[in-house]
């Protein structure tokens, strides 16, 4: 529950920070990838907290829960901010190319991975939402 309620918050916060940047809602947000937080990283440093407060940091769930906890955040940090970055390159080349010649438009997803910033933020809330559930339930 912890996870789920970590990865539910920040989808929550990434559609209310959206709206702050872009003065309307975007349903897409509430389940699509990228902005602010990770929910991704809430989701799996949630589990990983829970793991660690419920079992200890010598448990080999913990260190299974730390080591997906890792990959998680490295992608979204890494792997899937460079595909989005090539992505916004590719739609402006076709853009570009489109009015030169007939390019069939397939414009791609340029949304896909993380600043830092927000990974971080996603860590810190799946923690604050562990904590929570430690605290109350």
């Amino acid at each position: 529950m912890t996870a789920l309620t970590a990865w539910f918050a920040a989808q929550t916060l990434k559609t209310a920070t959206s709206f702050w940047r872009h003065g309307r809602l975007r349903a897409e947000r509430l389940v699509g990838a990228g902005g602010m937080p990770s929910s991704h990283t809430a989701l799996v440093v949630g589990l990983a907290a829970a793991v660690a407060w419920q079992d200890g940091l010598d448990s080999p769930l913990f260190a299974v829960a730390a080591v997906l906890a890792g990959i998680v955040m490295y992608d979204a940090a890494g792997v899937r901010r460079a595909a989005g970055k090539q992505a916004k390159v590719l739609n402006k080349l076709v853009r570009e190319l489109r009015v030169e010649h007939t390019v069939k438009d397939a414009r791609l997803k340029e949304l896909l991975g993380h600043t830092p910033v927000e990974v971080l933020a996603g860590a810190a809330l799946g923690v604050f939402v562990a904590y929570l559930f430690r605290a109350f339930f």
